[in-house]
């Protein structure tokens, strides 16, 4: 066990972190993709919704 928590340190120190920059741009990329197909979605399920509505109508 303790030669297993000791490689897990070593694999850690191994890591490439990313920086504070690429963490910032990493979060707007994936705020703006989630945004987008946040506003995407709603105008699909909008344009149903109003379809289903005439048919019925």
């Amino acid at each position: 066990m303790i030669r297993f928590i000791k490689s897990v340190g070593h694999e850690m120190r191994l890591v490439v972190w990313p920086t504070r920059k690429e963490n910032a741009r990493d979060t707007r990329v994936v705020l703006s993709i989630t945004i987008f197909f946040m506003l995407f979605f709603a105008l699909f399920d909008w344009l149903i919704k109003q379809g289903l509505f005439l048919l019925t109508k």
